[in-house]
């Protein structure tokens, strides 16, 4: 009986070995999948990306209150409190990024590809 234990167990411990090899291998094909139809961008011109949106977003005048809409609250001390907070002016944000990503990269107007297909 012991041994037959100890031969359920080790089997028990070997499927489970093998149960979460195979869910490493499923999750590395399962991210290969996602990403194959997705369009290539090697790693410089991601690099060049992220400079054009941290250079966008530092013109943004995040101290600027105009660009927020405030929701006050009433805390639990009687104190006013700022609920909610707003970004009122998301485009703002987004133009400088938008322009410095079209003024770094030579855009090629793809779209008549794609509805041919």
């Amino acid at each position: 009986m012991s041994e037959s234990k100890e031969l359920l167990e080790a089997t028990v411990k070997g499927l489970k070995d093998k149960l979460e090899q195979l869910q490493t291998e499923l999750n590395v094909k399962t991210l290969q999948l996602n990403n194959v139809n997705k369009p290539k961008l090697n790693q410089s011109t991601m690099d060049i990306i992220y400079d054009c949106v941290t250079e966008g977003i530092e013109e943004f005048d995040f101290s600027d209150s105009e660009n927020y809409e405030f929701e006050p609250e009433f805390d639990y001390d009687s104190k006013v409190v700022i609920g909610s907070i707003e970004l009122m002016h998301k485009d703002y944000v987004a133009e400088p990024i938008i322009k410095l990503i079209e003024n770094t990269f030579n855009i090629i107007d793809d779209t008549e590809d794609e509805d041919n297909k």
